[in-house]
């Protein structure tokens, strides 16, 4: 089993700590923080440098503005570095930590829950290092998605920041079902429980979106009204959109 060291305590380190499953020294600049996710992972608290020191894979989760004030500290100690951080190219890294095996994830917050999504981009040097080894690790935590690096931005977008706009999507049902007179609390659960059949249903169903809508759409009924409601309001522009603000144009 691999020895985990894990830099950055906050929502992202924590979530794939937990959702990893195993436990881990932890190193982050605010001891609180860092006790509070060692004691719910079994680990322990450790500087920058015994965390690099006894760590098989050392995970960067601290901010992406912190690679070579954190590199300084565990670069000469590091094995194989696996990084998180937004924005930050496997060559950026590599820089910071030459000579050793890079693994790029870019998970989303469900990983805490081992339902994430986690896209990999591998370093040029990571069939150097215990790349099996590191890509069954995540899978704990999800499903893990190899992708070109130049893809992890666009797939960010969808998968990063996609809970957020899922969880908008809710919200939007919730309230126009309270204005008809629901319960917040049951229209949320409606909401909610319908959403995660709903991706049950399209993963048993190889994602096919259309089939589904096929099967719940009656040609002229309430559904069929609502679709087209959807599509004159915007949402498929909106999305777009959405993708667009964080991924840049499309290419």
């Amino acid at each position: 089993m691999l020895r985990i060291g894990l830099i950055g305590a906050g929502n992202m380190g924590a979530a794939i700590a937990r959702g990893l499953g195993q436990p881990a020294l932890v190193s982050d600049a605010d001891t609180e923080r860092a006790t509070a996710l060692a004691t719910a992972i079994g680990g322990e608290v450790a500087t920058t440098e015994r965390t690099a020191e006894e760590s098989d894979v050392l995970i960067l989760a601290h901010k992406p503005t912190q690679l070579a004030e954190v590199a300084a500290l565990a670069a000469p100690a590091a094995s194989a570095v696996v990084s998180l951080l937004g924005g930050t190219t496997t060559t950026e890294v590599e820089a910071a930590y030459p000579d050793r095996p890079i693994y790029r994830f870019m998970p989303n917050i469900p990983v805490e829950i081992g339902a994430g999504v986690l896209c990999y981009a591998a370093g040029s040097r990571a069939a150097d290092g215990p790349e099996a080894e590191i890509l069954e690790l995540f899978g704990a935590a999800g499903i893990v998605i190899a992708l070109s690096e130049p893809l992890l931005e666009p797939a960010t977008a969808l998968m990063g920041c996609g809970p957020a706009f899922f969880a908008l999507v809710v919200e939007a049902l919730v309230d126009a079902g309270v204005r008809h007179g629901l319960g917040p609390e049951e229209a949320g659960r409606m909401a909610v429980e319908t959403m995660a059949g709903t991706a049950a249903v399209l993963r048993s169903t190889s994602d096919d979106t259309r089939e589904l809508r096929r099967r719940v759409t009656s040609p002229g009924g309430s559904t069929a009204r609502g679709l087209e409601a959807l599509e004159r309001g915007g949402l498929r522009a909106a999305f777009d959109d959405a993708v667009s603000a964080v991924a840049g144009p499309a290419r």
